[in-house]
């Protein structure tokens, strides 16, 4: 198949799994109709000249093609259907030829059953043409030549058998046999696939179809990361190039890969194929020079001693960072505070013997089982224990809680007050869900080495860095507050530039995903004499970091607990006074509330009612003529005349006086005016 263009299915069809890697040069690329996520991250095209490493191949399917009309369909190689082999219409000249050009291997294909249109002539014996031969089995001639034993049938179920030699010439034709194959069975042979078939279960698809295997192809291409993956049909025409090929195709590899490498591999020049992604897990310097097609050194790799450190929250931005145990700098340890019992006890279980001072006092809760403390007062940590809820009304109701328990003494300077106290300790318990304020009591003022540091504490652990590391050309821990959180063993990788080949850094390879390739270009210092090199010790962290990390290392810890509910006796009490108060409200006389105003102030008290006309109506004042108010020419003021004579009093029921010249209206004319005016409204609805 070298030097003949193909279509990628029919070079596929023909491909032998035992000869494989093949390179193949694409001649004509096209675009598979699709996208990239239709077909789950699989190549979709090439270009013109691209080389292609096929390394593997697998069977997905079978493209099944009428021969009449050239109509394709596909079926699944796990097809049920059966299918018979169409006899093919072409002569042949001896039995050894239709023998060898049968489907499958001899032994298995038999019986098979042929015609002669010719006479066979066998020594005294002659069979005229036309008559069926089935081939039963294969046999030695006593000269050595190889036969055919044949079964004949001949007129009224009269049969014979003959042996025919392979070599005997005429011109033959084979018969349709009744076997039966499935897919699988189609594809697996060789012969098989280039035969024509019709279905057997049915009568009315019964074209002649050829049959071609559709595979999902694993190949590698150069400078690409993962081994590619695409079907067989894609239209692709292609040329074997694999003898004349001296391309080298790359292979990439993870970090992960890299360090599964033998170490006679480092130093090594690495060429970066994919960079790290847009999520950084570092804020270094290093970081922004692993991008694609940089070169870098990998001096060798191993594994690290690494802890995790974080500043103080009182600083304006919280910062983490990865610290090797190599860091030069010099560390004293820092009291560590606490905010509740749960926190203290906490700390007490990685540090037998801790010893806390009061720094905030705290209120007796008597309900609650919480003591009172003062600042200043001295606890020593002994143990975790239960202890019971005080309950005076009834002793089966008393509860039980997780408490600290503690020996408690004052902050006093007299040595003799101490020793005192040191005999006769006072005990008390400390609820695990008490809030309070602790400072832990250190008496080491040391300068340790962050090594040491591992060895002979616990962490967490409160340190402040009081020497800064000389080695840092700027140290970012350098007189900090900080907080030892974890430790942890990493693989890493010790790489560096190649412009500056002395300047490590060490590449945890966990926590970074690149794509690289060994390259034979040859390392920037003489052969033999290796820099020496300084390594990085402090390496920032981002929080996408820390939440990885911290998700990893989640454990089943309990949640500390929480306080008991409070005594519901208490709270009904003043349920039943908030009750009381509430109906003495109601109770309030209505002349009370009327005087309330919103702002809960009472009206000002009512004018003084002038004397001799008490409970008796306001002076009615006739209205103007038109002569008095002309004569007057402007209006007179409104004055308070008192009236006692002149004021009538007129009953409501009492007709009106005509003869009178006032314009007010009795009740029943009132009423008359209200009803006309309800119906006009009603009427209007």
């Amino acid at each position: 198949m070298a030097d003949i263009t193909l279509p990628l299915q029919e070079y596929c069809a023909s491909l032998d799994e035992n000869c494989l890697p093949r390179v193949l040069q694409v001649c004509s690329g096209v675009y598979f109709q699709g996208s990239v996520y239709e077909i789950s991250g699989s190549e979709v095209c090439f270009s013109t000249g691209d080389l292609i490493k096929i390394i593997a191949i697998e069977l997905q399917s079978v493209s099944c093609e009428y021969v009449s009309n050239n109509d394709k369909f596909e079926l699944p190689i796990h097809h049920t259907g059966l299918f018979k082999v169409i006899p093919e219409p072409m002569p042949y000249n001896t039995v050894d030829e239709m023998m060898k050009l049968r489907p499958i291997g001899l032994e298995s294909s038999l019986p098979f059953t042929f015609t002669s249109r010719t006479k066979i002539k066998m020594g005294d014996f002659t069979l005229s043409p036309g008559k069926e031969l089935t081939v039963r089995c294969f046999e030695k001639l006593d000269d050595g030549n190889m036969c055919v034993r044949c079964f004949i049938r001949g007129q009224q179920d009269a049969s014979a058998e003959v042996c025919i030699p392979l070599s005997t010439k005429g011109e033959f034709y084979e018969c349709e046999s009744d076997e039966c194959f499935s897919l699988s069975e189609i594809m697996t042979s060789s012969s098989l696939r280039s035969r024509r078939f019709r279905f057997a279960n049915t009568t009315k698809l019964q074209q002649p179809l050829l049959f071609s295997p559709v595979y999902q192809i694993h190949a590698i291409m150069t400078l690409r990361k993962n081994v590619l993956k695409f079907p067989s049909s894609l239209e692709v025409d292609v040329i074997d190039v694999t003898e004349n090929c001296k391309a080298d195709f790359v292979t990439p590899l993870s970090l992960t890969e890299i360090l599964s490498q033998p170490d006679e591999k480092f130093p090594a020049v690495l060429e970066i194929l994919e960079g790290p992604g847009c999520r950084a897990m570092f804020k270094c310097n290093w970081l922004a020079g692993l991008k694609t097609q940089n070169k870098v050194i990998f001096h060798k790799k191993g594994s690290a001693a690494l802890v995790l450190i974080s500043n103080l929250k009182s600083r304006k931005t919280q910062q983490y960072f990865l610290v090797s145990q190599h860091y030069g700098g010099r560390l004293k340890r820092r009291p560590r505070e606490f905010s509740s019992v749960y926190e203290v006890y906490a700390a007490s279980v990685n540090a037998p013997g801790l010893k806390v001072n009061v720094t905030r006092n705290c209120e007796e809760i008597e309900e609650e089982g919480v003591p009172a403390l003062s600042v200043g007062e001295q606890l020593e940590i002994v143990r975790c224990e239960r202890m019971e809820l005080p309950n005076a009304k009834d002793t089966k109701e008393k509860q039980t809680v997780e408490a600290l328990l503690c020996y408690r003494k004052a902050d006093e300077d007299d040595e003799e007050e101490e020793e005192a106290d040191r005999l006769d300790k006072e005990e008390m318990y400390l609820p695990m869900y008490m809030q309070g304020h602790f400072v832990e009591v250190l008496a080491d003022n040391k300068k340790y080495k962050l090594k040491d540091l591992g060895k002979e504490f616990s962490l967490p652990l409160d340190v402040k860095v009081v020497t800064k590391d000389p080695e840092l050309e700027s140290d970012p821990l350098a007189a900090s507050n900080l907080r030892i959180e974890a430790a942890m063993v990493e693989p890493v990788i010790q790489a560096s530039f190649l412009n500056c080949p002395d300047k490590c850094f060490d590449i945890p390879s966990k926590w970074l995903s690149m794509s690289v390739y060994f390259t034979d270009e040859s390392l920037p210092w003489p052969k033999d004499q290796p820099p020496k090199c300084r390594v990085e010790t402090v390496t920032e962290i981002t929080d996408d970091f820390l939440y990885e990390f911290r998700k990893q290392a989640t454990s089943d810890v309990a949640p500390p607990p929480r306080p008991p509910k409070r005594d519901v006796s208490s709270s009904k009490s003043t349920k039943k006074s908030k009750k009381k108060s509430k109906s003495k409200a109601d109770t309030v006389p209505c002349k009370e509330l009327t005087d309330l105003t919103v702002n809960w102030k009472k009206r000002p008290p009512a004018p003084p009612v002038p004397d001799g006309i008490e409970d008796e109506h306001p002076p009615t004042v006739p209205p103007k003529s038109p002569a008095t108010a002309t004569m007057m020419g402007k209006a007179q003021p409104n004055t308070y005349v008192k009236m006692q004579d002149s004021i009538k009093k007129v009953p409501l029921n009492n007709e009106p006086d005509v003869d009178s010249d006032h314009d007010y209206e009795t009740v029943d004319e009132l009423a008359t005016v209200i009803k006309k005016a309800q119906e006009n409204v009603q009427f209007f609805k």
